[in-house]
This record gives C-alpha cells, structure tokens and sequence, in this order.
C-alpha cells in the first residue's frame, strides 16, 4: 500500500467530515507509560564549562596528540556554533564510533536504524560521551523522521545528563507527537516550557503550536485515522513496510468502514453538507462565506485557545510587509483566547520577527 493510496483516501473522506461535524474535543491517548520526571531549573551549559568537559573527556579517550588538540581549539573557537554541535564535533573527533554513528544517522541516503547503538547503553563508557552523544543522535534521527529509534535514544538518557536540556525536551516532544503519545509529549512540552529557561523561541514556539493541537484530538475519529495515515506514509519513506506498518493499515482499513457506515447513517436523508460532500448526496445547506478572508486577518473559528499552524506560518511570512496597525490587529486575533504563557511565546516571537525584518532592511 503506496502514500499515494493514503493521500487520496484522505482527500475523499472531506466530504464526510462536512457531514459528520466531528467533534474536536480533547480525549486521552495512552502512552508508552510514565516515567518519572524531576522538576526544576535547567540551563544549557555554559561555552566554559561544556568545553572544560569536552577536553577532560577528550584526553581520557587518549586523544592528545598536537593535531587533535588543534582541531579542538579551532571547534571551540566558533562562538556563532550551539554548545550541543561543539560537543558533538568533539565527540566526532575523539571516537570513530561516535563519527560513524554521527555520519549515518544524518545521512539520507543511509538506511534508518531499528535500533539502539549498543555504546549508547555501555555503562562502561563516560557519562559525558554517552549521554550528549545520544542527544546528538537522538536530534539526527527526529530531524530524518526516524521517530521510533530518536525516541528510544532520547530514552536512554535525561534532560539533566546532557549540555542542552531545551533541545532534548524539544526533540523528544517532536518524536512523541509524531508518534501520537500524547501523554509523554504533554508532560515532554511541560518541561520544556516551565524548566528550560534559555529554551529558543522556536523550541517554545512549535511546542504550544503541539500542545494546542494534541488539545483537538479525538479517540476514533477521522483525525485519528489520518494521523495514522500520516504516520504510515512516514513508515513507508523510511522502507519500514514490514509487519508493524501492515498493522496499522489495517487498523486504519477497519476504522474506516466503521466511520463511513457510521456516517452513511447518519447523513442517510438528512444530510446538511455544502455541495453534497456526504457519501449520499447533501442538500448544500450550512454557513456560506460571503466573501472571500482576506490572507493577512486570522480566522476566529477556531474554538478556544487553538492556534492554526497553517494561518501562523502564513501571517510569519507577510509579517515584514504589514503596517504596524494591521500586526497590533493580527496579533490580537491570533492571541486573544490563548492562556497568557503561551500568548507570550507567540508575542515574544512576532517581536523578533518585526527586530530581524528591521535589521534586515538597514
């Protein structure tokens, strides 16, 4: 079953949608179960320190030679680069497994691991080394969509053992997101948002954009099936059409015909869709718009506290080109139901955005 069959499958049950007026209220997902967190402040190491502890680690693992200390001055001399990359191109440099695991787990072209390198579990090896190692790789496989072995790796550490706690939380929300844990990611973003205290404004960004979208789902509804889809789609990417994805798509086969003889019923008619979307037809009633929403204003009909990914990328994009009276009005609309942490974060951001348009523009 290819992702062209999934896509389609999708784009024709809309009209069902239409008809059915599936509810977005929030309803629990199960998890892959709790684990124990410990709450406070955390910060990323500082440039000092984290190189003070990459250099001790470096010369235990005997690598001392004038060349490799060279290279490891001219690493920590790129004050522009993030602690996370120094480290990693430390450990890169000081280890061939870690470079090799490192060089694969970036690369496209590189079949995705199915599991857990064993040196990421070696209790032997230095704390130092396993722990960032296994952030740098974790980080490797989200951004390749290889959520199930990024998670895996995440797991096999803590937000408190590595150089930056804002991008483990971040990665391993994205990872338990994608893989619709919402429990884990929930308690993930948590973390993120209350302890991470020089987490980036992207991080905290799309981590409200996953809590309020995580907030719209539903236990067997059609947005349960497409995220299944979605996931499907990303399983076949990786060539992971095996067992576990022939699972799911049946999963997804049954709850289909489940929903489309549910909503044949109920539409059966009675059906009140806008251009007879409904398996039998409609008689084109509901809310018209009048007129066409002009692309820079935010829609309002998103219920309480929700927040469009679509519309914000959107506005992000024209930020630059509107007067200031039309931001202080998109920014209203976009902010108005949301709770007060989560409307700082999208303030925070849109600020940034109009400093950087400034600066940009000099």
């Amino acid at each position: 079953m290819n992702s062209r069959y999934w896509r389609s499958g999708t784009a024709a049950l809309l009209g069902l949608v239409l008809c059915a007026g599936v509810s977005l209220a929030e309803s629990p997902h199960k998890s892959a179960g709790r684990v124990p967190v410990s709450f406070g402040s955390l910060q990323t190491t500082s440039p000092d320190t984290a190189r003070t502890q990459a250099l001790d680690w470096l010369k235990s693992a005997g690598k001392t030679d004038a060349n490799t200390l060279k290279t490891f001055d001219a690493i920590w001399a790129q004050s522009d680069r993030s602690v996370l990359d120094r480290v990693t191109e430390t450990l890169t440099l000081g280890d061939t497994e870690a470079a090799k695991l490192i060089s694969e787990a970036r690369d496209p072209a590189a079949p995705a691991p199915l599991t857990v390198p064993a040196v990421l579990t070696d209790a032997k090896k230095p704390g130092f080394y396993r722990s960032n190692l296994a952030l740098a790789y974790g980080k490797a496989l989200s951004n390749r969509k290889a959520y199930e072995e990024g998670l895996d790796t995440l797991r096999s550490t803590k937000a408190e053992q590595v150089v930056d706690p804002s991008a483990y939380l971040f990665h391993r929300a994205v990872a338990e997101h994608a893989l619709l844990l919402r429990d884990d990611a929930s308690r993930s973003i948590v973390r993120l948002l209350d302890d991470a205290v020089d987490a980036p404004e992207r991080y905290k960004l799309v981590s409200v954009l996953m809590a309020f979208d995580m907030g719209q789902w539903q236990e067997k509804d059609l947005g349960e099936v497409a995220r299944k889809m979605n996931n499907i789609e990303r399983r076949l990417e990786l060539s992971r059409g095996g067992p576990h994805t022939q699972k799911i798509q049946k999963d997804v086969v049954a709850r289909l015909d489940e929903l489309i003889k549910k909503l044949e019923n109920e539409c059966n008619g009675n059906c009140n869709c806008n251009g007879g979307g409904c398996p039998n037809g409609g008689n084109g009633g509901g809310a018209k718009p009048t007129s066409p929403m002009r692309d820079s204003r935010i829609a309002k009909n998103g219920g309480a506290g929700r927040v469009d990914p679509k519309q914000l990328k959107g506005l992000a994009e024209q930020w630059g080109k509107l007067p200031e009276k039309e931001r202080a009005k998109a920014m209203q609309d976009l902010t108005r139901e949301l709770p007060p942490k989560y409307k700082e974060i999208v303030e925070n951001y849109f600020r940034k955005l109009a400093q950087s348009g400034a600066e940009a523009s000099r």
